[in-house]
């Protein structure tokens, strides 16, 4: 008997180790992957990559009155290295004059057009005015000489009188005449003047004004600071052989790194996630152990599609906290979203997750040796993981895989979500026909 109970238990252990080789097998043939449900604090994070630049910033301009003489864009001949510290007048960049030197080249011949016609207009009217002044004087001559000749005719017959008298009425008139005369060419020939002084300070203070924006084609710092260059439509920094335009023509920027912030862009399914106010975490590429903090200053209301990108991104910009010397514009930055946190809250990874055609989430639950299938109640989710709000309890075991043969297995509804379903589908199925009089009508 004793023997027959050794071998007996030889044989239950071989069974055994048999039972156990054959599942460990077919479990790691399988990939069957266990995780615990997880029970702790919850954050909802939304990571993005971002780029540094300065809350505040002194533009440095070009010319700004370019379009007035219809030239739109300007290049940009050399620029100062980027980076470069400079003091306030500084030269920074010059732009290529060439379009618009045509231009005041022209201009500068019409100056002197306008002003050759303005000396000749005040040389005719000075030649016009003595010529009538000459006219007046002998005019008066002629006047005086008549009145002697009347004078002289006393004795002579009273015909010979009237005639002299005739004569004086006659100069008189004359000189009267040239009187009024001289006055209208003295109106005449002080608007003509006027016109031409007009005319002549007009393209003057156009040559002036163009030669005020020639020399606005070398820049030079308004304030002290560091160069970073700015950038262009196309998201690339301006540089030597780029293009301004007039509508915006700032060649660089002199920025206060004493406030930095981070210009990031988060796509449009995450962006009702992100407000004002947020707490962010960010990291630097140029420094991997250095963490700053930040908070979420502005989300934009209007989306945009970024270059290489065929999702619309709202920027969001982020308000670093603190100063640090080392921060530099154009950093690149890892920022991390707090857009929600929960405390106490039970978890699992995404990768458990299985819809069913109706629309009930659930995922595979251990139970033992065994599998099922359970409904879930999901709340937030992250990058990685989501909130069970009602389903599974701490240390509930669910697997990331499918296990094997558990495809087709019933799934385990939820009590409190029957009531939901069951009104939902009442919702959906039309409601029955009823006997109308109209219908009675059409059966008869």
């Amino acid at each position: 008997m004793k023997k027959k109970s050794l071998i007996g238990a030889g044989v239950l252990v071989t069974l055994l180790l048999v039972f156990f080789l054959v599942r460990q097998k077919a479990s790691s043939g399988t990939n069957e992957i266990v995780m615990p449900v997880k029970r702790g604090n919850f954050k909802v994070e939304i990571e993005t990559t971002g780029e540094l630049e300065a809350k505040n910033s002194v533009k440095i301009l070009g010319p700004t009155r370019l379009r007035e003489f219809e030239i739109w864009q300007v290049v940009i001949q050399n620029i100062v290295d980027e980076g470069t510290v400079v003091k306030k007048g500084d030269w920074v960049a010059s732009l290529d004059p060439s379009t618009f030197q045509t231009k005041y080249s022209a201009k500068q011949i019409e100056l002197e057009k306008e002003n050759a016609k303005f000396i000749q207009t005040q040389l005719d009217t000075t030649l016009v005015l003595r010529e009538a002044r000459d006219q007046l004087v002998n005019l008066k001559y002629a006047v005086e000489e008549k009145r002697i000749v009347l004078e002289q005719s006393k004795y002579e017959p009273p015909a010979t009188i009237k005639q002299a008298q005739i004569d004086v009425e006659k100069a008189n008139r004359e000189y009267e005449q040239a009187r009024e005369n001289y006055k209208i060419k003295q109106r005449q020939n002080s608007e003509k003047m006027r016109e031409q002084s007009a005319v002549f300070r007009k393209v003057q203070d156009e040559f002036n004004n163009m030669t005020t924006v020639m020399a606005a084609f070398t820049i030079n710092a308004p304030e002290p600071g560091m160069v970073i260059y700015t950038k262009g439509w196309d998201g690339k920094p301006i540089k030597a052989g780029s293009q301004i335009n007039m509508w915006d023509p700032t060649v660089a920027t002199l920025p206060d790194l004493t406030k930095m912030m981070s210009k990031t862009y988060v796509n449009e399914v995450d962006v009702r996630k992100v407000q004002a106010g947020q707490k962010v975490q960010l990291g630097l590429d140029a420094y991997p152990d250095k963490k700053l903090t930040g908070v979420v200053a502005r989300v934009a209301n209007v989306g945009e599609q970024r270059p290489n990108s065929d999702s619309k991104v709202f920027e969001v910009a982020v308000e670093i906290d603190g100063t640090d010397a080392t921060l530099r514009p154009s950093m690149t930055t890892s920022n991390k979203i707090i857009a929600k946190s929960v405390d106490d809250a039970l978890y699992v990874p995404l990768e458990s997750l299985h819809n069913h055609a109706d629309s009930v989430t659930y995922v595979y639950k251990r139970n033992g040796m065994k599998a099922s299938k359970q409904e879930v109640v999901l709340g937030d989710a992250n990058n990685n993981d989501i909130i069970v709000v009602t389903g599974l309890a701490e240390n509930d075991e669910v697997y990331l895989s499918v296990p094997p043969g558990m495809e087709d297995a019933t799934i385990s509804l939820l009590k409190e979500m029957d009531g939901k379903r069951k009104k939902k589908t009442d919702e959906a199925q039309p409601a029955p026909a009823q006997n109308t009089p109209t219908a009675s009508l059409s059966n008869n």
